[in-house]
């Protein structure tokens, strides 16, 4: 009885990776996108008290964080179109070792996205300030919170790499 239950969890436990996985790449690069560019939100409404004319050199700013939320998005289609996952697609059996491998593929994007997001935030929530005392250190500006975008583009290329090397039959 307990090599049945063992064999029909087998079943569904491959999926269930996978499917945590593309849910652990999207939902925690998603979080840190919200909360960065919430940290950001916070500086720019504080500039544009002063001069509402901030608003659209703050947006540029703003959006930054926002990508790692986006680079998360693309890793977990990639799990589960790999997968065959997707709606509408008919999926192959998948083994509980494939479904780690895949979760674990998904882990760098999750990771260095719901972090290096909060830290562009913050980086890019004091540049904020600066571009409203000194305008035209506005390429200057974008350029120090893109240095933490490097990171999550370190982590989307390594969760791509691997899941691109992970096998389904």
């Amino acid at each position: 009885m307990e090599s049945a239950i063992i064999e029909a969890m087998s079943g569904q436990l491959g999926p269930a990776l996978v499917i945590l996985g593309a849910a652990l790449a999207v939902g925690f690069a998603g979080i840190g996108s919200a909360w960065g560019i919430g940290i950001a939100n916070e500086a720019a409404a504080g500039v544009m008290t002063e001069n509402p004319k901030n608003f659209i050199s703050s947006l540029v700013l703003l959006a930054l964080p926002g990508t790692q939320g986006i680079y998360g998005l693309l890793v977990g289609v990639i799990a589960l179109y790999n997968t065959k996952l997707l709606i509408g697609m008919e999926p192959p059996a998948i083994s509980i070792w494939t479904g780690l491998a895949v979760l674990f593929a998904c882990l760098p994007i999750a990771i260095t996205g719901f972090l290096s997001a909060i830290w562009q935030g913050r980086s890019s929530a004091a540049c904020i300030l600066l571009i409203s005392k000194r305008p035209e250190e506005m390429a200057h500006a974008v350029i120090l919170p893109a240095m933490c975008e490097t990171y999550a583009i370190f982590g989307l290329l390594m969760s791509i790499l691997m899941l691109l090397g992970i096998k389904v039959q």
